[in-house]
């Protein structure tokens, strides 16, 4: 899998990677913008612009943008993270620059009318509301609003209904004009499409957007908080968080840390939690491990879901799981198993070629490069046993794990 990398004039970077073998193409913007970005008053504002982009530019209201591609069967959309902000769009390949013009528009110049903008405050008041429903994402953010109080990273990506009610539109320009910079911008484009195509998209369409820099300097990585809470709550079952911070994308321990996870509650079917836990005992019926690196920082998450007389009891299996991988190496045939499944789930997320166009545009906003599978492949296999070990160490030690637990009233 080759790769070509442009850097425009503007800053702007660019990713290309051509499949003959697809009828479409994927391609969209991923801005170094999000959640993280926001002062102590704009919580939920990265998350607003998302949405508003949809809702009217210098050339289209939002009728148009919602139909351009949809009246040809493509698709667009868009998602806020706590550390960026993306914009993207799937077509046929021959609507490639349909697809990639609207995007240029709504990234570019949005308007953000007013009058759209307090509709879609309803919307998203009604979204938060909705995750109030869901005990679920109610855990998750208030774990991290306790692990990083007074943190832009421990705040929801929503934000609160009443900070939400309270933006006006200058707060908006006020936001992108601080954080939306050509330099940390990346395009990526993957499918049925040219170099030459896209190098002409790029010569007539994204080398006319004028260039601005960032000077962003108030990224600060979070101090973490030690607690055990549990609170009576309207759920049916028992849920619960054990975590804690970690390494991030900036420390070259973060594959290890992915293949640890991955052996312990990863996605499959075989992980420790999984076995050990729901299998053994039927316990529980989800349960799952889960590692998000940010920049600078990570978190280390431990979720499952229980009825309340066995919540004890998974915990315990829960610490027994964590203390064989600090204990015990891994042995060379689980260590073998282990990186091969990890490479195979990299390989069939790669199949699907709209998240490849994401995660590819994500590192390259990242790292300002792109690691070829053979790259990963070989990073992955310098993995050792002892490296995880050592991991397990120090993510899983007793003093440095929080907990949340959700109990029916």
């Amino acid at each position: 899998m080759e790769f070509d990398i442009l850097r425009l004039t503007n800053g702007l970077r660019v990713l290309h990677f051509e499949d003959k073998n697809i009828m479409t193409v994927h391609c969209g913007f991923i801005i170094n913008a999000g959640s993280r970005d926001e002062l102590s008053t704009e919580n939920g504002i990265a998350h607003l612009i998302e949405h508003c982009m949809f809702k009217g530019t210098e050339r289209r209201k939002a009728f148009h943008i919602l139909t351009r591609l949809d009246s040809v069967g493509g698709e667009i959309n868009a998602y806020t993270t706590k550390e960026e902000t993306s914009v993207y769009a799937s077509a046929l390949k021959e609507h490639f620059y349909r697809a990639a013009e609207l995007l240029v528009d709504i990234t570019f110049s949005s308007v953000f009318p007013e009058k759209e903008i307090e509709k879609e405050k309803s919307v998203i008041v009604d979204e938060i509301n909705s995750n109030k429903d869901n005990p679920d994402e109610m855990l998750l953010d208030e774990f991290e609003e306790k692990l990083f109080p007074d943190h832009p990273l421990g705040k929801s990506i929503l934000g609160t209904a009443d900070l939400v009610n309270g933006f006006s539109r200058e707060d908006i320009l006020e936001f992108l004009k601080r954080n939306y910079s050509t330099d940390q911008i990346v395009f990526t484009c993957v499918g049925n499409v040219s170099l030459k195509k896209l190098e002409s998209f790029c010569k007539n369409v994204l080398e006319k957007i004028p260039a601005t820099k960032s000077d962003r300097t108030y990224r600060t990585i979070p101090q973490s908080t030690m607690f055990s809470d549990s609170k009576q709550t309207t759920v049916h079952q028992v849920h619960s968080l054990l975590g804690c911070k970690t390494i991030g994308f900036d420390d070259d321990r973060r594959r290890a840390m992915v293949l640890m996870n991955n052996v312990l509650g990863g996605p499959a079917l075989n992980s420790r939690l999984n076995l050990n836990i729901r299998e053994r005992f039927g316990y529980c019926y989800y349960i799952e491990s889960s590692y998000t690196p940010y920049a600078d920082t990570g978190v280390f998450q431990i979720y499952f879901g229980t009825d309340k007389r066995h919540e004890k009891k998974v915990a315990k299996l829960i610490v027994k799981e964590l203390r064989s991988l600090k204990d015990i190496v891994l042995s060379d045939r689980l260590l073998s198993v282990a990186k091969k499944q990890l490479l195979g789930q990299i390989a069939l997320s790669q199949e699907n070629r709209a998240n490849l166009m994401l995660s590819l545009g994500k590192a390259l906003l990242q790292f300002d490069c792109v690691d070829r599978f053979e790259e990963i492949q070989d990073q992955v296999h310098e993995i050792s046993a002892l490296e995880i070990q050592e991991l397990a160490a120090e993510t899983f030690n007793s003093n440095n794990l929080a907990s949340l637990s959700y109990i029916p009233e």
